[in-house]
Order: C-alpha cells, then sequence, then structure tokens
C-alpha cells in the first residue's frame, strides 16, 4: 500500500467514531437525562467517541505525515487536539450537571440536554470537516 492511500484509509477510519457518535446519540434524544443510568451511558459513549478520535487522528497525522502532505498532517492534529480538549469541557460540564441533578437542583436536567446538543453539534460540525477535507485532500 503506497503513502497515498495509507493516508486515504487513515482519513476514513477517522470518521467512523464520528459517525458512530453522530447514530449513537440520537438514541439519547428519546431517553430522559433524569435515568442516572442514561447519563452514565451518555458520560461514556462520550469519552469512548472523543478518544477514539484523537487516536485515529493520531495515525491520520503519521499516514499523511508520510505521504509528504504536512498540512493535511496539522488539520487532522488540529482534530486530535480538538477532540482531547473537547473531551475535557463535555466530561467535566456532564460531571458538574450530574452532581447538580443528583444534589436536586432542577435546572440541571435543562443543561444536561443542553450539554449533549452541544456535543452532537460539535461532532456534526468535525465530521463535516473532516468529509469536506477528504475531497480535498484527494481531490
Amino acid at each position: 500500500m503506497n503513502a497515498q492511500a495509507l493516508a486515504l484509509a487513515a482519513a476514513i477510519i477517522l470518521l467512523f467514531p464520528m459517525l458512530y457518535f453522530l447514530l449513537a446519540s440520537v438514541t439519547f434524544l428519546l431517553r430522559p437525562m433524569g435515568d442516572p443510568i442514561v447519563t452514565w451511558l451518555l458520560r461514556g459513549l462520550l469519552n469512548t467517541c472523543f478518544i477514539a478520535v484523537a487516536a485515529c487522528g493520531a495515525l491520520g497525522v503519521l499516514a499523511f505525515a508520510s505521504a509528504g502532505r504536512a498540512g493535511f498532517a496539522g488539520a487532522i492534529a488540529l482534530v486530535a487536539a480538538s477532540a482531547m480538549a473537547a473531551r475535557h469541557w463535555f466530561l467535566s460540564g456532564l460531571d458538574r450537571q450530574i452532581r447538580a441533578r443528583d444534589g436536586g437542583d432542577g435546572l440541571a436536567l435543562r443543561h444536561l440536554r443542553r450539554l449533549h446538543l452541544q456535543a452532537m453539534l460539535y461532532n456534526a460540525a468535525q465530521t463535516g470537516l473532516v468529509m469536506g477535507g477528504i475531497g480535498r485532500a484527494f481531490a
């Protein structure tokens, strides 16, 4: 497999956790955030997806760098770094709102739902950027 094909494969593999989260996160819209199991599963899904995006992004950086495409390697590195930053931001927000919910704060459920929607929008935007980047990288 040449370096160009490896870079394409790495870019497509990077899309898998993003697309999985897009599909899996929709099911959480149908469940109440007052259920501790739902928030526990949502937190786990966010944690796993952001780590998977960062790990696949690291592989993508190596693949694009070996193909001699430093600009795209930098863009993929930015995707991976932003995924780790978003992971910290979303998980700390979820933890804060879960503690508030368990402490009896009535607004915490609304904040949990808003965080969930923000995570979905963040992921959709990141997925769209990567998909658009793939088209430009291999056009």
